[in-house]
């Protein structure tokens, strides 16, 4: 059961796997692009690559979703990315359960955007976790905790592949412990707890007077969605990359060139740009072609 593609590798390693795969749930076609016509889930199109059978129930609230769901008679359930709230009829369906791969070392980070978040609180670490899902958010007893490092220009895009591909690479393992009865269940502890809230499109718009380590991460934490971005008089730049250096000014003045901007502490060296409707440059090309000099505020 997944929607993303952070579940595509989960999936291919279930289907290389001897264990009969009786079915896949994604969620249904969604309009998309400009001319907004309907987009099958990435787990969608991998699934029928593969010659598996696909559902796409909009809800499994109703008990004729629920009905069909039990009719599978499935041993595991292994969700992903899914997007779909799962009520008690459907976990306690399959016969060992339901388990979720969450793109955290839980109990940190529980919700909807654990690899964003990390990144935006500097964590130094991240990680996969199979849990068996309950109907708390994300609460369940952990069966398996991968970590992986996060490095230090780490991006959300590069940091979700990464645990993207680790979540299929002990996916095998963790399903056999399953199916044999070896898999030991520790509890999370609650006191460890933290929320993991969604992105918002609001917080994509950089708040200069916050301390420029904070932006650089933010930066990092919303590549690829929503993005960031400030306002250069009635321009809007998107900011792609950045480092941290010293100095100090206004918050969002320009304080060094080709783009270095004062924050609340430190200084945000912008090195890779965007303007609407143009393509990705560096800072330097970017001041070629639209000025911005030093003393200008931006917001």
């Amino acid at each position: 059961m997944g929607t993303s593609a952070f579940a595509v590798p989960a999936l291919e390693a279930s289907a290389s796997l001897p264990h009969e795969l009786v079915a896949v749930y994604t969620q249904p076609p969604r309009p998309a692009g400009r001319g907004q016509q309907p987009r099958r889930s990435a787990v969608y199109e991998t699934a029928e690559r593969l010659g598996l059978e696909v559902r796409t129930p909009a809800s499994l609230k109703d008990a004729a979703s629920q009905a069909a769901f039990a009719g599978l008679a499935a041993d595991i359930a292994i969700v992903a990315s899914y997007g779909l709230i799962l009520r008690r009829p459907i976990l306690q369906a399959p016969r060992l359960g339901c388990f979720n791969l969450h793109a955290s070392l839980l109990p940190r980070w529980r919700g909807a955007a654990p690899i964003q978040r990390a990144i935006e609180a500097g964590d130094s670490e991240s990680g996969i976790t199979v849990f068996r899902m309950e109907e708390g958010l994300d609460t369940g007893p952990m069966l398996r905790r991968a970590p992986l490092s996060i490095g230090p220009t780490e991006t959300a895009s590069s940091l979700h592949d990464r645990l993207a591909a680790l979540a299929a690479e002990i996916l095998p393992e963790t399903l056999d412990a399953i199916a044999d009865g070896t898999v030991l269940e520790e509890p999370q502890d609650e006191a460890l707890a933290c929320y993991a809230k969604k992105l918002e499109k609001a917080e994509a718009r950089l708040d200069f007077t916050a301390p420029a380590a904070l932006l650089e991460r933010r930066i990092r934490a919303f590549d690829p969605w929503p993005g960031t971005w400030c306002l250069a008089g009635q321009e809007r730049l998107n900011i792609l990359e950045a480092r941290v250096v010293s100095g100090s000014g206004e918050p969002g003045e320009v304080v060094g060139l080709p783009l270095q901007i004062a924050c609340g502490e430190a200084v945000l060296d912008v090195t890779r740009v965007k303007r609407q409707g143009r393509k990705a440059m560096s800072a330097a090309d970017l001041q070629r072609g639209f000025t911005i000099p030093l003393g200008m505020r931006l917001d």
